[in-house]
């Protein structure tokens, strides 16, 4: 059968519809470009880190995170002493954003969110240092490993379930009535005598309160606080004139006058002492001395003899002495 050369309406609305889909996914694909810069001119550098967790060969690359570029390659480095610089990391850049990147502009690993995709991140450089060029350094800045976070916060959450268990066994053994706070919540007793504790407290609280007696007073009786007060002025005083030096006081504390006195007695005193230690004169030789101790004593004993006699007959030893005259 011969075919048709005329074009039917169903296949021009089909055309119709290719032709808008092909539209629609061209102006898609130059707004993509727009956006991603896709199809502006870029420039490579380089950057040496440690590890490359979650980095992929085409990821995003931010400078001040905003889109800017994307990873052209990473590659493993020969194995050194250094285990800062395991991979090398090829990035190309917008060239519009050459002024942003200089020397001093720092590269991290970042993380879109707290659990998203990973990013190179650049921060934007100061006009102080110069731009970097094709081929030039990146240098790197410590970024957080989300990992150790993990770990830390996985080791947190374990602490914080074995606190769980523990509170759950002490509120287990509260419930039971074990412990001191077992027995204030589960024993009716207890809570009586309590109770009880409290009301007799504020009974013994209302009875202090009371104006009329002794701590009544005391709190609210102003007369022993100005007593107080006028206690302290006139300790303050006194005080004050001790330190003033009047009074006997004062110059018992600031005149070293009765002080050299007292010293002068006491070496006078002991200049006495060493002098009748040494045997010299009549004191010391009544202490030391037996014979004239003898003596005294035989001296006494006669002139006690003699005054027994004296009063026995006065006559005697008074001739003379008395006269009888008649008139």
């Amino acid at each position: 059968m011969k075919r048709s050369s005329f074009i039917t309406w169903d296949q021009l609305k089909v055309g119709a519809l290719i032709l808008v889909a092909l539209i629609i996914l061209g102006v898609g694909i130059l707004k993509l470009g727009d956006a991603g810069n896709l199809f502006g001119k870029r420039y490579r550098l380089v950057a040496y880190v440690a590890s490359a967790t979650g980095m992929r060969i085409g990821g995003p690359v931010t400078v001040a995170g905003q889109l800017a570029g994307s990873i052209k390659d990473i590659r493993f480095l020969p194995v050194d002493a250094d285990t800062t610089r395991n991979l090398e990391l090829v990035i190309e850049v917008n060239s519009a954003l050459r002024e942003q990147v200089r020397k001093d502009s720092r590269a991290r690993i970042k993380t879109m969110g707290l659990l998203g995709d990973k990013v190179f991140d650049i921060t934007v450089g100061t006009p102080k240092y110069r731009a970097l060029h094709e081929g030039d350094t990146l240098t790197i800045a410590p970024s957080l490993d989300y990992e150790a976070v993990v770990q830390q916060a996985s080791a947190a959450i374990g602490e914080v379930v074995r606190l769980t268990q523990d509170l759950s066994k002490v509120t287990s053994s509260i419930n039971r009535g074990e412990g001191t706070l077992g027995q204030l919540v589960t024993n009716r007793q207890l809570y009586d005598q309590l109770n009880s504790t409290l009301s007799r407290t504020s009974s013994l609280m209302a009875r202090l309160e009371n104006p009329r007696g002794t701590i009544g007073r005391l709190l609210d009786d102003p007369s022993l606080y100005y007593s107080l007060n006028r206690t302290l002025a006139s300790t303050d005083t006194l005080i004050s004139q001790i330190n003033s030096g009047s009074g006997s006081v004062g110059k018992l504390l600031h005149d070293d006058t009765l002080y050299v006195h007292l010293v002068s007695v006491v070496s006078r005193a002991d200049s006495l002492m060493n002098t009748l230690a040494s045997g010299k004169g009549t004191m010391q030789k009544l202490f030391t001395d037996q014979q004239l101790y003898d003596q005294l004593v035989k001296t006494v004993t006669e002139l006690n003899n003699v005054l027994v006699e004296v009063r026995r007959d006065p006559r005697r030893y008074t001739p003379g002495l008395i006269q009888i005259k008649v008139f």
